[in-house]
């Protein structure tokens, strides 16, 4: 085949990229000729659209009609290659195979849960896409890691493995097949074929799984994805994923596979079929997987602009550009593909070789919107139906009618097929007319800000501005992709492809710096001719736990000749010759103790004495970390986690046809009247076809080709090259001028800007940091600052961090003052200086520009640090009782000063808490110094971004922006204060308690007109002996993340939203307590309490699990910390999320098979704490159930809330169960430890957790603002030998603590049935909305005993994400609530004997109807 292919066609060569909406084909017919057509991708007239494609091609290019009816003759096709969106769709719309996953024991929530982490912060509703599987089997088998110091009682007579990654495995648990055979004939029965399987630690020795397999498939599963052969890499749960996407969209493939053959006669047996795979290489249609072909689509379009653009003489690299309708792909190739081994699509994480392409919301369809003063471009899409406005079907403006309204688009040169019967042009006037409403809703709103009276805008002026803000939301990904690893983004070419691309491919050129644009004559199916020039590969890989030294290199040798030989033998059995075979062997390799592993490739660096025969991999390695992160760890051994081979079979072929030159001037097609930013211009029209390589077009022009249209903007230049490309020379342009005075357009654009550089600094720090807190964890928050030190914008990190920070700058302006010079960086971290607690070290640096005394700006970044200090490893002591016990403290510390890292004075600080009894200096001093660097190396490249922007636009613009960018914020929360006072009433209150029983309280007024209001904690408790005392700053981080929640709309976040707000603190209490109060709990559990009784106040949403649930433990070797996810709480609309991290952080979890491979614990349970939500209508999360067993000797900490005072329900929905912390004995002894304790534990203990039961639904109750109380803890017995379980709770109607000789647990220890000669385990369930856990439920039944109308319940004319309040009971019992129309929140109980009132009667309180939007519940 391979041969024949590069001698030249000798039949018909198809490339076919089959998408969402258009099918493309490429076609080279005999002799050399090339076809090109574009169809429907569905239309009724066919049935297949590449099958279609190829009719067409060979009926016209024989003269003989070929019947759509009758299979085709493919005597004369000599290849077909395809890239199909088939598993893509199918994913993204959930039309993929019933799926059944085997996990196991202990485990089946695993998937669920995830990485804990929720994709948008500000969303109350955790809109997490559900798992793929229908069902779930739990495989009674465990593999263990084999620790050479593990103390385990009877771990001697444990069967023990050698794993293919070279390291030892124990079989704890052998598998168990009767049970399961059993359970799979009920799964079959049931109607599902397909199934996944996620064995733990099954990377490194697959035999259980193959086992299950063999089962599965003897029984008659029609298809079974072993997570060990689909992608045999460590971490359980991406490899759970990409077996499950696999086993799920596999079976999808081969039925559009088996209809595609079916359209052939002889089902193409001898036509080589080849389909693109995510990783940009082909592979026979019957090795096309499921999980290797979520990018098939897209994949073809980066090969094609890699194989045409790129030069390898001057080694320019290239970003490619694909604007789509609904999305813009963005890429980056530098001579070599880059690619990712763990990417999410569709909500679900794929862990398998894919190109590196990242999207933005941002296409032709995009939809534009107007809100507080924002031009919003996005991410809401018009699609294929109804389309943009002038589509003629009543869509929403979009990209494309912007365009459309400026005369970028020329409707005579589309087809007539528009409107209701799809006859019809392109509709101008259409989208004119509503840019005419727009332009006025605009006016209206800017007639009352800054920017006060002036001209009324023109349809113009506003279109022009959307298409502004949609190039500022694409520059975005194009920065990350190039600044943010340290690459510079005007060295780069920009290729552009994909309908709508060409209409902005100058413009965004020009924002980043770049000088040329290349867009290829076949860009409007760059997809399918990419299909055409792309190699066939063959892959092939195996897990590996070896380090890379001497001593191993034999052994890696003969991995990567072995694997080298499988491609080899693939490829010669497809009908490639050896030389047309090329092998490339590449090792995934990370520093030992970290988290970060590279794929690298020895290409460039020649083997020497001390590497293996393929290479030097350890100068590709830390070659490649210095670029990607900034530095390297010299004295740390190398790990390799896995050895890979690629494998490439060269086609050879080529497809470009030399142009002749015309030796004329190009033909002017017509000229057109174009909007620029000049305002309009006359336009020459010219088309593609007629343009020959000795044409020059100056802009502004428009170039038009079949499938696209090229934009030519003024000040710019195109040429086509020798084959037909247009290449476009970026002029410099003359920028438009801005003015300090608001400016709607500007304002958006600085908004991009702003969070751009925030964001860029977090990926610095993220990528320089070395501690798994921060590079995996991400725990971290950077931003940017104004002069004052008020927040400016910052990067959707970690919520608690946000308020604070700015407390944290503003003080070190009032305590520096002058004393704050250039070439200063400041370290803080103390409660009174705005610090959260002391592991949360905060590195500010201001900016300073010539010719201002003063910073013009700071910016600041917080990060995570594992151990500071103190009386317990961690740096998170559960029982401390002042600020001294809990690590080093920095008020105002300069860091750097005069340029030079203090890294001496640093030092003797962190080892400081050494000399106070009991405490020691930091555990991990260099790890410190190394991410305190990498958080000055973030501000570092804040402050670029600052100067650039400052260069550009000018300092006084610049400040203006920030001002009016925190004035935004400030409208939108107005907005949303008069709109919840017009609602609800000027005045509401809460209440809830800590586990303590300190009461924290709120009162809110507020002024409707004004749209202020006053936060007033009065009556709220003092601070208390212990740790739990927050800062002030934390309660002002906690309403920050409140205000921006209740807006419900993407708005800057920064200090406008706290403008038109007072807050009164107490001082002395526990929100504000003295300086040497203890606070490393506020921070982690009273912050999260603080929002739940704000949310409380405004009815928004029921509590959520109300902690972090902090577990530290570790020896003198070793030390680990973690935060636990628990239950979101439920909304008026939505059922709470069961296991995920709630409003005040979002870190991670680490992955299981990583925990016990680095740490000497077992996990032996992470799973859902099923109905441990509270009951309602909506139901609120449940908790999660996490059980360690340990394997050495250690101290244990636990760090949590809400183990006696439950998370509350709203509305009658019942609160949820609250947390549980255990340590169960080897002995059998079931310990309860309370809330906050730190115990030493020995190896050995097992047992189980029985979480507690929920209590029935409470009774229909009316919502008073008091705390549910809470039954006081008792204290811990002495737990060594023990193992520890932490439930994360669920619910029951009234606080309190199971004892461990409460009838419950004596049930739960009989049930244990604990083994002899086991040992600790710690188990933590966590409480839905509670400890870790579940939350609880709104529960609201409308007095008139209906379900609301859709949409009419909001006074902001929209549902917001919240605030629908009457919803959620199924059927309320006798009781019904009345209303007092008006008041604070209080609802009246009618008597069980009144009934429900009919529809139309008037309220019996007040003698009045009720309005529309006020249901009875409400206040």
């Amino acid at each position: 085949m391979a041969a024949a292919a590069a001698a030249g066609p000798g039949g018909f060569q198809f490339a076919i990229d089959r998408g969402g909406t258009f099918t493309d084909v490429f076609a080279r017919c005999p002799g050399g000729r090339v076809r090109v057509l574009k169809l429907l991708s569905e239309d009724p007239g066919y049935g297949d659209a590449p099958t279609e494609g190829i009719r067409r091609v060979l009926q016209e290019e024989s003269g003989v009609a070929v019947p759509r009816d009758q299979p085709l003759d493919a005597s004369g096709i000599e290849w077909i290659r395809m890239g199909t969106t088939v598993a893509t769709n199918a994913l993204l719309e959930r039309r993929g195979e019933r799926l059944a996953l085997l996990v196991t024991r202990g485990f089946r929530d695993l998937l669920h849960i995830g990485s804990q982490a929720r994709p948008r912060i500000f969303d109350l509703e955790v809109a997490v896409p559900e798992v793929l599987y229908e069902e779930v089997i739990e495989v009674d088998e465990r593999l263990i890691p084999h620790r050479p110091g593990c103390r385990l009682p009877g771990k001697e007579t444990l069967p023990l493995l050698e794993g293919s990654t070279g390291a030892s495995l124990l079989v704890q648990r052998p598998l168990e097949l009767s049970a399961l055979r059993r359970e799979l004939e009920g799964v079959l029965a049931r109607g599902i074929r397909s199934l996944a399987v996620l064995l733990l630690h099954s990377y490194a020795w697959p035999g259980h799984e193959e086992q299950v397999g063999a089962l599965a498939r003897e029984l008659g599963f029609r298809h079974v994805s072993l997570s060990s052969a689909v992608a045999a890499m460590v971490r359980a749960v991406p490899r759970g994923y990409t077996a499950c996407a696999d086993a799920y969209l596999t079976p999808c493939i081969h039925r559009y596979l088996e209809s595609f053959r079916a359209g052939f006669a002889h089902q193409l047996r001898e036509v080589p079929v080849l389909f693109m795979r995510s990783d940009g290489g082909l592979t026979p249609m019957q090795h096309f997987s499921g999980a290797r072909a979520i990018l098939s689509g897209p994949a073809g379009g980066v090969v094609g602009y890699a194989m045409t653009t790129y030069r390898h003489e001057d080694g320019q690299p290239v970003i490619g550009f694909d604007m789509g309708g609904t999305s813009t792909d963005v890429s980056r190739y530098a001579g070599e593909y880059e690619h990712v081994f763990e990417a999410s699509t569709a909500g679900v994480s794929i862990q398998a070789p894919q190109l590196d392409i990242n999207t933005v919301a941002a296409g032709g369809g995009s939809r534009l919107f107007f809100r507080s003063g924002l031009y919003v471009v996005g991410p809401e899409s018009a699609g294929a139906h109804p389309g943009p406005a002038c589509y003629r079907k009543g869509g929403p403006l979009t990209v494309t009618d912007a365009n459309l309204c400026l005369g970028r688009l020329l409707p005579e040169y589309f087809p007539h097929i528009f409107g209701p019967g799809e006859d019809q042009p392109l509709c101008r006037e259409t989208a004119a007319q509503a840019f005419r409403d727009l332009a006025a809703r605009i006016d209206a709103f800017l007639a009352g800000t800054a920017a006060g009276a002036r001209q009324p805008l023109s349809v113009e002026e506003v279109a022009m501005g959307f298409v502004r803000v949609a190039n500022e939301a694409m520059c975005r990904p194009i920065r990350a992709l190039t600044q943010a690893r340290g690459h510079d983004t005007a060295r780069h070419v920009l290729a552009c492809f994909g309908g709508a691309g060409g209409q902005h491919a100058c413009a965004i050129a020009r924002a980043l710096g770049m000088s040329r644009v290349f867009i290829h004559k076949y860009s409007g199916i760059l997809s399918a001719y990419g299909l055409a020039l792309a190699d066939v590969v063959h892959e092939a890989q195996a897990p590996c736990a070896l380090r890379y030294e001497p001593a191993a290199f034999p052994r890696l040798d003969g991995r990567i000749a072995a694997l080298e030989q499988e491609c080899r033998d693939a490829l010669r059995a497809q009908g490639f010759t050896g030389e047309q075979i090329r092998t490339e062997a590449f090792l995934h390799l990370r520093y030992e103790g970290t988290d970060c592993a590279l794929m690298c490739s020895a290409k460039g660096h020649p083997p020497t004495p001390r590497s293996c025969r393929s290479g030097d991999f350890h100068a590709a390695f830390t070659s490649r970390y210095m670029v990607e992160f900034g530095f390297t760890i010299p004295d740390r051994p190398v790990v390799v986690d896995d050895v890979r081979v690629r494998g490439t079979g060269s086609s050879g072929i080529s497809c470009e046809t030399p142009l002749a030159p015309s030796g004329k001037p190009a033909r002017v097609e017509t000229v057109t009247q174009c909007y620029f930013e000049e305002g309009y211009l006359e336009t020459p029209v010219f088309l593609l076809e007629e343009l020959a390589c000795d044409h020059t077009i100056h802009g502004p022009a428009i170039i038009i080709d079949k499938n696209s249209t090229i934009v030519v903007e003024p000040g710019c230049t195109a040429s086509l090259t020798r084959f037909g490309d247009v290449c476009i020379a970026v002029g410099s342009g003359s920028p438009r001028p801005v003015g300090p005075q608001l400016d709607a357009v500007q304002l958006s654009i600085f908004s991009h800007r702003f969070m751009s550089i925030a964001e860029q600094m977090g990926r610095i720090l993220q990528r320089t940091a070395i501690s798994t807190n921060i590079k995996e964890r991400l725990d971290f928050s950077c931003a940017l600052f104004g002069p004052d030190g008020g927040l400016v914008s910052n990067a959707p990190h970690i919520p608690v961090h946000l308020g604070a920070m700015q407390e944290t700058v503003q003080f070190q302006i009032r305590n520096l003052g002058e004393d704050l010079r250039e070439g200063d960086v400041i370290l803080s971290n103390h409660p009174c200086a705005g610090g959260s607690h002391l592991p949360d070290l905060t590195v500010i640096t201001p900016v300073f520009w010539p010719g201002i005394p003063k910073p013009v700006f700071f910016v600041a970044s917080r990060g995570h640090h594992a151990d500071i200090g103190g009386i317990t490893p961690g740096s998170m002591p559960p029982h401390s009782k002042a600020l001294c016990e809990e690590g080093a403290v920095f008020v105002s510390f300069k860091l750097v000063k005069d340029g030079v890292f203090q890294e001496e004075a640093v030092t003797e600080a962190l080892m400081a808490p050494g000399r106070v009894p009991g405490c020691s200096g930091t555990r991990n001093l260099q790890d410190n110094l190394s991410d305190l660097r990498a958080q000055v190396a973030a501000n570092q490249k804040g402050i670029q971004l600052v100067a650039e922007l400052i260069r550009f636009h000018g300092l006084p613009v610049v400040q203006a922006y920030m001002a009016h960018i925190q004035a935004n914020a400030e409208v939108a929360v107005r907005e949303m204060l008069k709109g919840f006072a017009a609602r609800w009433g000027a005045a509401v209150e809460a209440e809830d308690r800590m586990d303590d029983g300190s009461p924290i309280r709120l009162r809110v007024q507020v002024d409707p007109q004004e749209g202020s209001a006053v936060f007033d904690f009065s009556g709220s408790g003092p601070e208390v002996y212990g740790n739990c005392n927050a800062p002030r700053a934390i309660t002002l981080s906690a309403l920050i993340y409140c205000l921006r929640c209740m807006v419900g709309q993407d708005i800057p976040l920064n200090q406008g939203c706290l403008a038109p707000v007072r807050v009164v603190i107490p001082k002395g209490s526990i929100l504000d307590p003295s300086p040497e109060a203890a606070v490393v709990g506020g921070n982690v559990l009273t912050s999260q309490r603080v929002v739940d009784v704000i949310f409380r106040a405004f009815g928004v949403c029921a509590a959520s699990q109300g902690c972090m649930n902090n577990v530290t433990f570790g020896n003198e070797r070793v030390g680990y910390y973690e935060t636990v996810a628990g239950g979101a709480g439920a909304g008026p609309r939505w059922h709470g999320r069961s296991g995920v991290h709630t409003h005040m952080t979002n870190t991670r979890i680490t992955d299981p098979e990583i925990l016990e491979q680095r740490y000497p614990v077992v996990l032996q349970r992470f799973e859902l704490r099923r109905g441990s939500g509270g009951a309602g209508r909506c139901r609120g999360g449940d908790g999660v159930i996490r059980e360690l067993l340990f394997r050495e000797d250690m101290v244990l900490s636990v760090l949590s809330e809400r183990r006696a005072v439950r998370p509350y329900g709203l509305r009658g929905g019942s609160p949820g169960a609250p947390g549980l912390n255990l340590l169960l004995r080897r002995d059998g002894r079931t310990i309860n430890l309370g809330a906050k304790t730190s115990v030493p534990v020995e190896p050995g203990v097992s047992g189980t957790w029985d979480p507690p039961h929920m209590l029935p639904p409470a009774p229909w109750h009316p919502l008073t603002p008091h705390l549910l109380p809470g039954a006081g803890r008792l204290p811990p017995a002495d737990p060594r030998r023990g193992r520890l379980r932490l439930p994360r709770g669920g619910g029951g109607p009234r606080g309190g603590r199971r004892a461990a000789g409460t009838p419950e647990l004596r049930r739960a220890r009989e049930r244990l049935r604990v083994p002899a000669g086991t040992g600790d385990r710690l188990r933590v369930p966590a409480p839905p909305n509670c400890g870790r856990g579940a939350a609880p439920a709104l529960a609201t039944h409308t007095p008139w005993g209906s379900p609301p109308t859709p949409g009419t319940h909001s006074p902001w004319g929209r549902p917001p994400p919240f605030l629908d309040a009457h919803s959620l009971v199924g059927q309320p019992p006798q009781p019904q609530i009345r209303t007092v129309h008006g008041a604070a929140p209080q609802l009246r109980l009618c008597t069980p004997q009144e009934a429900s009132p009919p529809r139309s009667q008037l309220c019996t309180l007040c003698g009045t109807a009720p309005p529309p939007l006020l249901d009875t519940h409400s206040l």
